[in-house]
């Protein structure tokens, strides 16, 4: 098979292949080791190539009998530059850290290479993953594939660009204010940000031990170009794993829903009508596979932002004096800006947080599924998001609305392409939500609306 068709294939296709012996996984990983040299200079979301490490993990790969492959056998993956990979340092996209290598992989790298795949490739992220926008003063800009006037996405942004212009198949990022699914939406990709506790998170670099928010909000999760592949990294990584005491194990599947009923959260502030209308016709797609639609909002998503961003503020003040001296100014003006922001004490925090999460399950009870923008507005220029004077905060949080419950409140949250818009040509999508625990309902809802609606990805980079 020629090597420009397996670049253009999935994870679980690969997979398949290799497993039929169709394929080799030599074959797989050189076609992604020679995607990544043609077109990565002018996207760059690759950081570090690892080429002699990935063959040699491919020859090996070739040799083992078929009884002893797991899922993901012989395909190859990409690790953002924030989780740890043997091999390879945990830069956090700051020079300071450079030279960050751990002694151990992250649980979520651990697991992928236990179900066969092989690291290919580190990618890019802005520094200390703390930008919807992706760019640093290690590794530079990422470019957007579809245009490179406008922004990857962040801060899995690396991620983001190298599926959709086929350098990998399937990628491991993190989310806590919308990492994974910002640059899904951005550049016609897809992602889960898992119920939080569902997928391990650890790390060997100090400070072992996470930051408040982190702990509270942040999860790892896997990004892809169709569910079927995120469905099949969720499988891989889902489950308890020591070092990470807030993991816990919960089965996939949950029990069918009594009432199968869609809420399409269309009635946000300065929606764009090209998004209500990419709301509509997903809300179209389930519709036509049985379920009831209706036009609601769950309740309180003003204060979810606000409650976001008191929750930030417990780690961002005590990391700034930590990390200030390593960042950029751009980046530390952009943090700066954040904790300024009026926000209710920790105390009040906890409690409108618990709240929420309880007015959102009842929601849930009688809208098992629902359906609303990722961003509340279009991709945006090149750092536009670290303009001065608490521009870029603004840029960044009039985003955000429908991003940050996903967070806040523990929820799954997938992203899933909706189409091109005709205006811009730059990708549209929906982000779809579940409640806690019901990833399998959110995933499935997202399954209906790509096949309905297709996918945009690969694609060749725009010059």
């Amino acid at each position: 098979m020629a090597s420009d068709e397996l670049w253009r294939k999935g994870a679980g296709e690969l997979a398949a292949l290799i497993r039929a012996g169709s394929v080799s996984s030599v074959e797989v990983v050189q076609a992604h080791l020679d995607r990544i040299a043609a077109v990565n200079p002018s996207v760059n979301a690759v950081t570090v190539v690892l080429a002699e490490t990935a063959l040699d993990a491919a020859r090996a790969a070739d040799t083992v009998p078929s009884a002893g492959r797991g899922p993901l056998h012989g395909v190859p993956f990409t690790i953002k530059e924030n989780i740890d990979a043997v091999g390879s340092a945990t830069t956090q996209g700051v020079p300071a850290m450079v030279d960050a290598v751990p002694p151990v992989d992250a649980p979520i790298v651990e697991r992928m290479k236990a179900a066969g795949a092989i690291p290919l490739a580190r990618t890019n992220l802005p520094e200390f993953g703390m930008r919807i926008s992706t760019d640093n003063p290690l590794r530079g800009r990422t470019n957007n594939p579809w245009s490179p006037l406008v922004c990857a996405g962040g801060s899995s942004g690396g991620e983001g660009a190298a599926l959709a212009s086929g350098m990998t198949p399937i990628g491991l990022g993190n989310d806590i204010g919308g990492s994974l699914r910002n640059p899904s939406f951005c550049c016609g990709t897809t992602a889960i940000k898992p119920t939080h506790g569902r997928v391990p998170q650890a790390s060997a670099i100090p400070p072992i031990d996470p930051m408040a928010a982190a702990q509270v909000m942040a999860t790892d999760g896997p990004m892809a170009r169709c569910i079927a592949d995120v469905r099949l990294g969720l499988s891989v990584l889902n489950g308890r794993h020591v070092r990470d005491p807030r993991s816990v194990s919960v089965a996939l599947e949950g029990p069918p829903v009594d009432v199968r009923v869609a809420a399409l959260a269309v009635d946000l502030p300065g929606l764009p009508p090209s998004f209500v209308d990419a709301i509509r016709r997903a809300g179209a797609a389930l519709e036509a596979d049985g379920w009831k639609v209706v036009e609601a909002t769950p309740p309180g998503v003003a204060t979810i932002g606000e409650v976001w961003i008191a929750m930030m503020k417990l780690g961002v003040e005590d990391m700034l004096p930590l990390v200030g001296g390593v960042m950029s100014p751009a980046a530390v003006g952009l943090l700066q800006s954040l904790v300024e922001i009026p926000a209710p004490p920790p105390a009040v925090a906890f409690v409108e947080r618990h709240r929420l999460q309880r007015e959102w399950s009842a929601f849930f009870a009688d809208h098992p599924v629902v359906v609303g923008p990722t961003w509340c507005d279009v991709q945006f220029p090149h750092d536009a998001d670290i303009a001065p004077d608490g521009a870029g905060v603004e840029v960044t949080l009039g985003r955000l609305p429908f991003i940050l419950p996903g967070n806040l409140l523990g929820i799954p949250g997938v992203a899933v392409p909706t189409g091109v818009d005709g205006d811009t040509g730059l990708p549209l999508g929906v982000q779809v939500y579940a409640d806690l625990w019901r990833d399998d309902l959110a995933l499935d809802a997202a399954e209906r609306i790509e096949s309905a609606l297709g996918t945009v990805t690969p694609i060749d980079p725009a010059s």
